[in-house]
């Protein structure tokens, strides 16, 4: 009985841990995402080159991502959480000096940004290591009955991120260091989290029928679908799925542009809030502004996802289209509001509607198929909601350059064509507790 009960409290603390390991990579993230528009015009550097040091990230996010995920299962699961704990702590620690040194005039505006995007690599290309091994770990750990609860916890913590990460980032822009430092708190976050896990995760032997799945770059918009624990929860080998099969197609189609709209405007919104507001971009008082309007969206969508979907029991299909509906009409507010509180209320609509439509392309695309296919559809959500924040951040603030509400307009337009589509071509099915959203 004493050897059960410890088993336990170690499977809690072993939770803990992992929760913290991607609560850290999500946080961090989004909270450099929200100082980053104030930093660039306090260097001076176009827009258009902060959003695509994002991008870039994200890009290099998703070509990792498997290959560790694979690696994971041969080499044992401690040593890549280990590994992706630790390259985000470099990377952010790297973006905090190099950031300070650049609003210092240590070096040129130009090194910064190369030496800044150099460092964002580092976080894409070992970040990715950590969730699919916290999941094999969580996986193995847990009977069938319990995994889908916990994995779906453990990939809650991305979810969070996304709104403590802007949410804290303005309490660490301090003397001396200013807006770098956010980067500097998140680092020492790391750090520490990388030396509870050394100290009390324990060795894992390689080989284990558990196993992790891909998880999307955590980034402002990008909240959890459910896809990476639907991967995760699959036995087997995964069948073999074309993104462009009849059967699937229709919803890739709604999540990739739906999901290129949100990030378009998502990561467009920092810069609305300091041109908008007339914000001088270098005060606490600019991202506190912005830390609010961003964590007010993120709240959105979540809320959305964890308390008003459950309790709904929409069909995939209204799902899209009341979500798309919503967000149509808050991109629309947003191009036009004036006011923070007009600029945190439309955007934190556009973010409901999007809570609404992630869960339903990725519920829908599961019940189009048996379960023989359930990791392979969840792999092509997951690859789907990895593209859209490797274009769509460099697209929408692109647009933005050309005029403030373009990304916006665009944005609208495109989820109300969406709408219609879904509309004429999605097929209506019941939302089953296997597909439903996490």
């Amino acid at each position: 009985m004493m050897n059960m009960v410890g088993r336990v409290r170690g499977s809690q603390g072993h939770f803990i841990l992992l929760f913290a390991v991607m609560l850290t990579i999500g946080a961090g993230n989004t909270a450099l995402q929200s100082v980053m528009p104030a930093i660039g015009r306090t260097l001076h550097i176009r827009d258009n080159v902060i959003a695509l040091s994002f991008s870039l990230s994200a890009a290099v996010w998703v070509i990792a991502a498997p290959y560790w995920a694979r690696r994971s299962d041969r080499t044992g699961r401690r040593q890549m959480v280990l590994i992706g704990i630790a390259g985000f702590s470099v990377s952010v620690l790297s973006c905090g000096l190099v950031l300070t040194a650049g609003i210092n005039s240590l070096i040129a505006p130009v090194t910064t940004m190369l030496a800044f995007i150099v460092a964002r690599v580092i976080y894409g290309v070992f970040g990715a290591a950590a969730p699919p091994a916290a999941q094999a770990i969580l996986a193995g750990q847990t009977t069938r009955a319990e995994r889908t609860k916990a994995l779906t916890l453990l990939a809650s913590a991305f979810g969070l991120g996304t709104i403590l990460g802007p949410a804290l980032a303005s309490y660490f822009v301090l003397p001396g260091i200013g807006l770098a430092g956010p980067a500097y708190f998140f680092a020492v976050g790391g750090l520490l989290v990388l030396g509870a896990v050394w100290r009390w995760l324990p060795h894992d032997e390689p080989g284990s029928a558990a196993h992790g799945a891909v998880s999307s770059y955590p980034s402002i918009g990008g909240e959890p679908t459910g896809a990476s624990v639907a991967a995760a929860m699959s036995e087997g080998t995964p069948g073999k799925l074309k993104l462009t099969d009849p059967r699937i197609w229709p919803w890739m189609l709604v999540g990739l542009i739906s999901g290129h709209a949100q990030a378009m405007t998502g990561q467009a919104m920092a810069f609305l809030v300091i041109d908008r507001l007339h914000l001088d971009p270098t005060s606490i008082l600019s991202q506190q502004t912005i830390g609010l309007v961003l964590t007010t969206g993120a709240g959105a969508s979540l809320l959305v996802q964890w308390g008003v979907i459950p309790q709904l029991n929409l069909t995939p299909k209204r799902l899209i289209v009341v979500g798309l509906v919503l967000a149509a009409v808050g991109l629309a507010a947003t191009s036009s509001a004036n006011s923070l509180f007009g600029l945190a209320m439309a955007f934190g609509l556009s973010s409901a509607g999007f809570g609404f439509t992630r869960p339903g392309y990725t519920a829908g695309s599961s019940l189009a198929v048996g379960s023989d296919l359930q990791g392979a559809v969840a792999g092509r959500v997951t690859s789907i909601n990895g593209a859209s924040f490797v274009l769509g951040p460099s697209l929408g603030v692109g647009l933005y350059e050309v005029w403030r509400p373009l990304p916006y307009l665009v944005a609208t337009a495109l989820c109300a064509l969406l709408a219609g589509y879904a509309l004429w071509k999605l097929r209506s099915s019941d939302l089953s507790e296997s597909a439903s959203p996490a």
